[in-house]
């Protein structure tokens, strides 16, 4: 398999000579491609014979605001084994109108990855698209390209506010109608913003602002027991 993707990554090198980004990652060939170049580079993957990237699997939006940052301190444990969260400013602790400072980014914030198949080929592609404005982010769409696009990037749109250029219906598609804000992006209260019941009063449902209260859940660690190995933890149960 190896030599497979280490195929595709020579014939792309070679196609895109000014292209410094492609690599082996996660067991798939990956290429990163600026938003000003995105529709020729994926016009080519599709119809270059040599590529005949002509389906797309999946497309998806990535936010990095939080990238290799850990919220638990898991080396070492406390006396009922469990791990502590250790960042005060983390994202389970989120409350309705809470701000959260990130730190600084080597890296654009959002991204649009896709991947693609070749069936003549038998090999995939990952393509990551970076939007260079972390304030709003825009990428092209390749609705025009794969058409399946279409409702993937309505998605990406509706969870994380990328803005597909192109798209001739960019609407959201999971969330209901008004709903304010983006719930996949790292800012976003988990808890949300505002929850909804019916009343019985006036007949139909009503929004509120969320009752519940943030609270970050504490994750059981589970390490070995020399106990259970003796046989000691079931004598001690029986006593």
């Amino acid at each position: 398999m190896s030599n497979h993707l280490n195929a595709l990554v020579d014939k792309l090198a070679a196609k895109f000579a000014g292209n410094d980004t492609i690599s082996i990652s996660l067991d798939l060939v990956e290429i990163h491609v600026k938003p000003e170049d995105l529709i020729e580079v994926c016009t080519q993957l599709r119809d270059d014979p040599e590529f005949a990237f002509v389906q797309m699997s999946d497309l998806a939006g990535v936010d990095y605001a939080t990238y290799g940052e850990a919220e638990w301190a898991t080396g070492q444990g406390s006396q009922a084994s469990f791990s502590r969260a250790v960042d005060s400013n983390s994202i389970g602790r989120l409350s309705f109108g809470a701000n959260m400072d990130f730190s600084e980014l080597s890296r654009p914030r959002f991204a649009s990855v896709m991947h693609l198949l070749s069936l003549d080929h038998n090999v995939r592609l990952r393509v990551v698209c970076p939007a260079a404005d972390d304030d709003m982010p825009v990428v092209p769409s390749v609705t025009g390209i794969w058409a399946c696009a279409d409702w993937y990037e309505r998605e990406s749109f509706d969870l994380y506010g990328i803005l597909y250029d192109g798209h001739n219906d960019l609407r959201r598609i999971l969330t209901d109608y008004g709903f304010t804000g983006h719930p996949f992006r790292k800012d976003f209260p988990l808890i949300g913003n505002v929850e909804m019941r019916f009343d019985p009063v006036k007949g139909r449902v009503v929004y509120e602002p969320v009752s519940i209260e943030p609270r970050v859940l504490v994750p059981r660690v589970i390490r070995d027991d020399n106990r259970f190995e003796s046989g000691e933890a079931a004598e001690s149960d029986n006593a």
